[in-house]
């Protein structure tokens, strides 16, 4: 085998006091895909921007030797590594809308970086540029030259980040979480754009994720880190095949599985839309007239019983979100929305107020939907405060214990911040706030798609026993289907917001019938048998 372009050796990062990184040793060489795997805070993305010195410079303190391309990273003054990042290797971000400039056209990105390492390269720097977005695959990518990363969708944004990356020919691309916020046909497209690109320029790659599947479509090698080590590496044929360490075989072991309880025997239907409508009027001109609507929703029935719960899939921008925020009443829309059986849309705000307490919501970002002003305690107890004014604190606060015993956490933790909590914990503290009012429907809105894949198995497990504990009607809105199969009996897939097919969840996960279905499951599922049909559809998807 040829030399390393990158060695890492005995690499410990400390900030502070605190050691993050220690002794981590792996090596990638040309041609090569290595993935760094291991949960959130296991030290994936602290190694990665180690290697090429993109820490702050202050407040931590990197030990041990790393080479790129025969150049010492550590010892490396700053001209060398301005050649090092950019010149001989690229980097995509987990998110790209942080990532890019919002005040600089998608022209002048990708140009910078050309200008930065190669301002003599012959020919004018505009063909440089659509060159590099064409071979990134943007669509339509004359026309989005003098557009702002907003108007952009997230995988035409991630798209860009790649062509950035790619603006010097770099021997070795890092992407870092490349896919994490896409949709699973954009994942897929990325993915595969990536893997096509390596292959086509003869580069090496080091791929940060937690996704396992990624992996084991995608890595030559994988490298399992843990609480800042590295527990275990070898091929991914072998570490799949026969994982050594106990970690690695709780990550292989931890993908959502199972299904839900059946529905009980002559359940109640809690809540139904009949062609349910939200469209978004499109104003222009100096007086604002509407020109045009943004059908959001278009016409979407459904109905949930007790103890059921209906998945809800489709890419972004497809209506998912706008249809459960619809049926709680939380947007506007037409048609007709029957909440225990009454019509709830003639209703005034005041007149909702009684049943908002059964009627709840989990969002997708739980540090985002937690007040970091209270404690865990307060967050849970303040819709108690609002429905049940009468209760007295001692009441309230025996209530708040017992949500979050319900949700697996210890009632010792009311007292604590949400800083302080977990991804996870505070998904389970976002669980429990609406758990607490005793609610029949919860709207579950992408829940799971901020976690980890441990995480996400507790978090599947914790809602289907409150499921069956309380006879729960869940409307679970997600773009990862793995989730969807083993939580939901039954599932709707929405486009452009329309129904496109819908069905028992065991039925639509194993024989779709419409392509624009069976390419959303072959995106997640790694099936292979797509057909013509399909892969235009998934053209179709790409597009804006």
């Amino acid at each position: 085998m040829s030399a390393p372009l990158l060695s890492v050796e005995d690499l410990s990062v400390a900030f502070g006091p605190r050691t993050v990184v220690r002794g981590v040793s792996f090596a990638v060489h040309p041609g090569e895909t290595v993935a760094l795997v291991g949960e959130s805070g296991s030290g994936k993305s602290v190694t990665a921007l180690s290697t090429l010195r993109l820490l702050p410079p202050a407040g931590h303190t990197p030990a041990g030797r790393i080479t790129l391309d025969g150049t010492d990273v550590l010892a490396a003054d700053e001209r060398a590594l301005q050649h090092l990042r950019g010149g001989v290797a690229g980097i995509v971000f987990q998110e790209p809308m942080t990532s890019l400039n919002p005040l600089h056209s998608i022209a002048r990105q990708v140009g910078e970086a050309i200008a930065l390492h190669r301002p003599m390269a012959a020919g004018p720097l505009r063909d440089r540029v659509l060159h590099l977005l064409h071979q990134a695959g943007l669509p339509n990518a004359e026309a989005r030259l003098n557009a702002y990363p907003h108007q952009l969708s997230g995988g035409q944004r991630q798209r860009v980040m790649i062509a950035a990356a790619l603006a010097n020919d770099p021997k070795l691309l890092i992407a870092d979480e490349p896919t994490t916020a896409l949709d699973v046909t954009i994942q897929a497209q990325i993915l595969d754009l990536l893997r096509d690109l390596k292959q086509r320029l003869n580069m090496a790659m080091l791929l940060i994720t937690h996704d396992l599947q990624i992996v084991r479509r995608h890595a030559d090698r994988v490298v399992v880190m843990k609480d800042g080590e590295a527990v275990e590496q070898g091929t991914t044929e072998a570490v799949f095949a026969d994982p050594r360490h106990p970690y690695t075989r709780m990550l292989l072991a931890t993908e959502p599985r199972g299904r839900p309880a059946p529905v009980p025997a002559g359940a109640e239907q809690v809540v139904a839309g009949e062609q349910v409508k939200v469209h978004f009027p499109i104003r222009r001109g100096l007086l604002r007239r509407t020109v045009g609507h943004v059908k959001a929703v278009d016409g979407v029935s459904l109905a949930i019983r007790e103890g059921e719960t209906v998945g809800l899939v489709g890419e972004s921008g497809s209506g998912k979100t706008t249809l459960g925020l619809a049926l709680l009443r939380l947007e506007g829309s037409a048609g007709q929305i029957l909440f225990e059986g009454r019509d709830i849309q003639p209703l005034s705000r005041m007149a909702l107020q009684p049943l908002r307490r059964r009627m709840q919501i989990v969002f997708q970002d739980p540090y985002g939907s937690l007040s970091p002003r209270l404690s865990a305690g307060e967050i849970i107890g303040e819709g108690l405060e609002v429905h049940e004014p009468g209760l007295t604190r001692a009441a309230r606060a025996a209530a708040v214990a017992e949500a979050l015993t319900e949700v697996g956490l210890d009632p010792a933790v009311a007292d604590r911040y949400p800083h302080e909590f977990s991804g996870g914990q505070r998904q389970r503290i976002a669980i429990a706030r609406a758990l607490v009012l005793k609610p029949r429907l919860l709207v579950l809105d992408e829940p799971t798609s901020a976690l980890d894949v441990s995480v996400q198995a507790q978090v599947v497990e914790l809602l289907r026993a409150l499921q069956a504990r309380h006879r729960l009607a869940y409307l679970f809105i997600s773009h990862d289907l793995r989730v969807v199969r083993a939580l939901a009996h039954r599932i709707i897939v929405l486009k452009d917001g329309r129904v496109v097919e819908e069905g028992e969840a065991e039925r639509l996960t194993a024989a779709p019938t419409q392509p624009y279905t069976r390419a959303l499951m072959a995106a997640a599922f790694d099936l292979r048998a797509l057909r013509t049909t399909d892969l235009r559809a998934v053209e179709g998807m790409q597009r804006t």
